[in-house]
């Protein structure tokens, strides 16, 4: 016999813990995903690495998340979110305990695989528990909250990680880093649960043709693929700058200290704290103005670069500032693009459609920080001792193409889905029919 359905309080205290269970993971999963970015220096060293390896390390970690996006959707639609989220969190500190304990530069590459894989199961499994759990109304909000929730685990790798390897050495570091995962994973377990019983929103798939049409049909629906170009412009460059190449611009590049690099990186996490509620309440007011929020924030990203990159010499503080804000505004935009996916996907397919968008930003995340660090090296300047600001400049002008690409392709897909809504009768309202109405 079901379970009863839980009401008023015990219901919020359940929805709370396995949320906080879901957001927990996601913060560890962000240290783990993180953890190079202000360690770059001693895992050049440690693995005599240059430029560019340096940068596979993140690539591949990047490039493995983002290819199993879509299995990870296929799972979660076929055994929901509390094994998957699991078996990822255990995956990951698998990784992390290879990683501190190989010097050989070939394995630790493997490491990151590993810890790119595991990685690729958390965001899309607690994406599904919101959806499961909480009503359509304040879905963007939770979500836009579990992002920036998420984002403390950038701070985590940024200080406490980097200063427990700086008073330790690596293998301590990154053992205890693995051991948080470890026991991450075993309160998932415990905690999260796919869906409230009798009335969940979300139907497990357990037909193989049933998920190979999933996915058909999702790809196919242009609101997928508008959801797909939104992910992957919003997010690279915050991720270019957070995962690999803004500690060395900062610190080697505009030569500021170490403290002064730290404390913008925590104010990079903590622009988050108020742009990511702002973002959420447009995007669920206005669900039919979602790709301006999505534009408006790519515009932002590009014209701050732009300023840094043609600035003589050194950019001043408060623009560096500015760029950073603007970096960061790419998180919360990019969690527009899973509003998206939830309107235009039925439930029983919303796992295979939140795996095909969340590959959108890692694919573009993949291609700049490659090509930044292929960039440092054609100039000649591809490691700690070479590095300077000029060819810095040079490098992340490779970010120009991808936010063309991306933006072009949104929207195309933009028209193409409100020809679709247009066929079901919904419209979009006219600004002047807006403002007139307002009068």
């Amino acid at each position: 016999m079901p379970r009863p359905a839980l009401a008023g309080s015990a219901l919020d205290r359940r929805l709370m813990l396995i949320w906080g269970a879901g957001v927990l993971a996601y913060i560890v999963s962000i240290v783990n995903r993180t953890s190079l970015s202000a360690v770059g220096t001693e895992a050049s060293a440690r693995f005599h690495a240059d430029a560019s390896t340096l940068a596979l390390f993140a690539v591949l970690q990047l490039l493995v998340y983002g290819a199993m996006q879509i299995p990870v959707g296929l799972l979660l639609d076929r055994f929901g979110s509390r094994r998957v989220m699991t078996v990822g969190m255990l995956v990951m500190a698998s990784g992390q305990l290879v990683m501190a304990l190989t010097p050989d530069v070939h394995i630790a590459i493997a490491a990151r695989v590993l810890l790119g894989a595991g990685d690729a199961a958390i965001f899309p499994s607690i994406l599904r528990v919101i959806a499961a759990w909480f009503p359509v109304k304040r879905a963007p909000i939770i979500i836009q909250f579990t992002g920036l929730l998420g984002q403390f685990g950038q701070i985590v790798s940024v200080i406490p990680l980097a200063a427990l390897l700086h008073a330790t050495n690596w293998p301590t570091a990154f053992v205890s880093l693995a051991g948080v995962g470890a026991l991450a994973g075993i309160l998932t377990f415990a905690a999260v649960r796919n869906e409230p019983e009798r009335t969940g929103a979300i139907t497990v798939v357990t037909s193989r043709p049933d998920l190979r049409q999933g996915f058909v049909d999702a790809w196919k629906h242009p609101g997928t693929r508008l959801a797909f170009w939104s992910h992957f412009s919003t997010p690279f460059a915050g991720n270019a700058f957070a995962l690999l190449w803004g500690y060395p611009f900062l610190v080697e590049g505009l030569g500021l200290s170490v403290q002064l690099a730290s404390l913008i990186f925590t104010f990079y996490v903590l622009v988050g704290l108020v742009l990511g509620p702002v973002v959420g309440t447009a995007s669920a007011r206005h669900p039919l103005r979602r790709s301006w929020i999505v534009l408006a924030v790519v515009g932002a990203q590009a014209a701050l670069w732009a300023v840094v990159i043609l600035w003589p010499g050194a950019a001043p503080l408060p623009v560096i500032f500015a760029l950073v804000a603007a970096l960061c505004a790419g998180g919360p935009g990019s969690m527009i693009a899973f509003d998206l996916t939830r309107a235009h996907n039925p439930a029983q397919r919303l796992g295979t459609a939140t795996g095909i968008v969340n590959g959108g930003g890692f694919l573009a995340s993949v291609i700049a920080i490659l090509f930044i660090g292929i960039a440092m090296d054609v100039q000649g300047a591809g490691t700690p001792a070479t590095y300077s600001l000029a060819a810095f400049k040079l490098a992340f002008l490779v970010q120009f193409p991808i936010w063309a690409v991306g933006i072009i392709a949104l929207l195309r897909e933009r028209r193409r889905t409100r020809a679709v809504m247009a066929a079901r009768g919904i419209h979009l309202p006219r600004i002047r029919d807006v403002i007139a109405r307002r009068r």
